[in-house]
């Protein structure tokens, strides 16, 4: 192990918690437990892998008081005893590989209520907007409600402890209910629990209290907050401090600090665009004011995690979507390979972007058998086959690397001479894609190891002897650019969007035509590269709509900070000599431009992909863009299922 990484695996204790390591698994929702109150098969193994990958503390996502709180999606129960028998199997199937769990608990979302789920008027500490419907105003807690919820807390403690958890954290992060009493923003109460700090703080100390006086003085009580909400009217780090000294006098053993509030979203789901330790600014200042343990998480990479822990501003680093895309990366490390961590990219698509878009549980772009362990596990095929892979992008060595740990002799062929296709040119400069390089680099290290050779600057056609040879064939022949009819757009001056990425831009005038998610990312680029007179057209009403949500907050909140003009619900008619032609309603305007950048979109390869399958209709499957536009993750997945599909 190189010796920078050893402050990582320190032992610490938590109050009477010893742990072997200074990292943890952050609390993520993961949408595994059932409408029972249990957690689900799935979810336990997930926590195990995590377990068994040498984490040192395992954190539960948010495990709600009750039904009537909670406002969000199914967790454990901790309002009655039905939970403890799978609960108790749950904490065991953790210990057995020598990690902690903590249950983080909640007692509500309050205003960040999804308005799908639960009661349709959501609770708060006062009357105040709903974050999702600012129309619909919350209904403020009652003392005797209060009261109810801290008998609530008293029981889910017990609980707890009876399942067998290491510690309890609670839940005031993000603007959550406890939040919504912290703060003066959210907080208009005139009672006790309302207008002084003292009162403010009055739920949050209560709330301790009422644990305490369940787990006794050497159980961990761990507090998450936001100590910055990155918003107009919001808590500032100054307003912070003082809470975090009131919160350690009553009695919180570790303080897991971070930033953000939902009006802040991308921090709350950190982006790429937000760049690596994101929230790690947080934890110098926060040291001057308390003596316990400080836990801080925010997109760390192990590099990362290491410099802020020898800092001296952190006892302990959280690892959230990391632990997702690679559950064993902390024994990779341990054991002096670094170069075999699965490196999360950041992307929020398979993980948070589930559960947000689709209410089901989360999983992993760059690892489709997060969250399926049970059921994904690649096992070798009693036969070796001699498989083919056409197409070195994301789908294609997913294929590859899958198919040769079953036990396969694979060769993957790629007409360009570079290796990761498309996906490697466009992210081969912007520093928000700086994971993405990781991830290909992470391929060519395993395909290596696995004895998988890789062919560049070869085309194969479906009369390539090879495929005659093969046993299984994988296309993933991938897209080409989408160029409409549109005249002038031969001229020497226009470029496509692969080719900006690849070649550069010219000039420092540029219009880029089209703002989807590829023309966003370009226009973020160029900026980084130094140019300053952007403009990007499109036809909708708005750019990057094909956009994850939580990583559109990031881009439109880059894009005005830049500077980058918008020219939208806009089409493009033509290019001139001395710009671009749009029509916006009923005008028509030149946009002067040095260079133009084509962003229409892509185009399938399907019909080359499909001459492969008539070609050997038995043993060829099709795989990614080539199939159906989309992002990586869809690739990447439609490459593990063909090579688990062999038999």
């Amino acid at each position: 192990m190189d010796k920078k990484y050893e402050v990582l695996f320190q032992p610490m204790n938590i109050n009477g918690m010893r742990l072997r390591n200074r990292i943890t698994m952050s609390p993520m929702g993961t949408f595994t437990p059932m409408q029972d109150g249990t957690d689900s098969e799935e979810g336990m193994r997930y926590y195990e892998e995590r377990a068994k990958g040498g984490i040192g503390l395992i954190n539960t996502g948010a495990m709600f008081l009750n039904e009537v709180v909670a406002q969000g999606g199914p967790t454990i129960a901790f309002d009655n005893g039905r939970s403890i028998p799978k609960g108790t199997v749950l904490v065991e199937r953790v210990h057995r590989w020598g990690a902690k769990i903590c249950a983080q608990i909640s007692c509500g979302t309050g205003r960040n209520g999804m308005p799908n789920i639960g009661e349709k008027v959501p609770i708060s500490a006062s009357e105040i907007p709903s974050f999702y419907n600012p129309d619909m105003i919350c209904r403020a807690l009652t003392i005797e409600e209060i009261q109810d919820i801290m008998r609530d807390w008293k029981t889910a403690a017990a609980n707890a402890v009876a399942m067998g958890f290491d510690a309890i954290q609670v839940h005031a992060h993000a603007g959550y209910l406890i939040d919504q009493f912290l703060s003066p923003d959210w907080n208009h109460r005139t009672d006790a629990y309302g207008g002084s700090l003292e009162n403010r703080c009055r739920f949050a100390v209560e709330t301790v209290q009422a644990i305490r006086s369940v787990v006794g003085p050497r159980f961990p009580i761990i507090f998450r907050i936001s100590l910055d909400h990155r918003y107009n009217g919001g808590r500032t780090m100054a307003d912070s401090m003082p809470i975090l000294e009131i919160l350690e006098q009553a009695g919180v053993d570790a303080f897991d600090i971070d930033c953000g509030a939902y009006e802040s979203l991308d921090y709350i789901f950190p982006t790429r665009y937000n760049g690596e330790a994101c929230m790690a600014y947080v934890c110098a200042e926060a040291r001057k004011h308390v003596k316990v343990p400080l836990i801080n998480g925010g997109s760390h990479s192990v590099d990362s995690a290491a410099e802020l822990l020898a800092s001296g501003n952190a006892d302990f680093v959280q690892f959230g979507r990391q632990s997702i895309a690679d559950p064993q990366f902390v024994n990779k490390l341990k054991n002096g390979h670094p170069e075999d961590i699965r490196p999360c990219i950041l992307c929020n698509e398979e993980c948070i972007g589930r559960i947000l878009g689709r209410l089901t549980q989360l999983s992993c772009t760059v690892n489709p058998s997060t969250g399926l362990e049970t059921y994904m596990e690649v096992k070798p095929l009693p036969q070796a086959k001699n498989v083919v892979v056409i197409g070195a992008g994301p789908g294609g060595l997913e294929a590859a690397r899958t198919a040769a740990i079953r036990g396969c002799n694979v060769t993957v062929y790629d007409r360009a001479d570079h290796f990761g296709g498309t996906f490697a040119v466009i992210a081969s400069h912007a520093s928000f894609k700086a994971r993405i390089r990781k991830l290909l680099a992470w391929y060519e290290v395993q395909l290596r190891k696995l004895g998988v050779k890789v062919v560049l600057g070869r085309e194969i056609t479906p009369e390539d002897p090879v495929l005659a040879a093969a046993d299984e064939i994988f296309v993933a022949a991938g897209s080409k650019p989408f160029l409409p009819n549109i005249p002038g757009l031969d001229q020497p001056n226009v470029v496509d969007v692969v080719q900006a990425h690849r070649d550069g831009v010219a000039g420092d005038g540029v219009v880029i035509c089209g703002g989807g998610l590829s023309g966003c990312d370009t226009a973020l680029e160029l900026y980084e590269q130094g140019k300053r007179d952007i403009t990007i057209v499109e036809m909708r009403e708005d750019v990057a709509m094909d956009a994850m949500s939580v990583n559109k907050i990031s881009i439109d909140r880059l894009l005005r900070e830049y500077g980058i003009r918008l020219c939208t619900s806009a089409r493009v008619t033509g290019i001139r000599p001395e710009g671009v032609e749009i029509l916006r309603g009923e005008h028509t305007e030149i946009l002067p431009a040095q260079t133009i950048i084509a962003a229409f979109g892509q185009l399938s390869n399907k019909t080359e992909a499909e001459a492969f399958q008539l070609a050997y209709p038995t043993k060829t499957t099709l795989i990614g863009d080539c199939v159906q536009i989309g992002m990586s993750g869809p690739a990447i997945r439609g490459g593990f299922y063909a090579a688990m599909a062999l038999q």
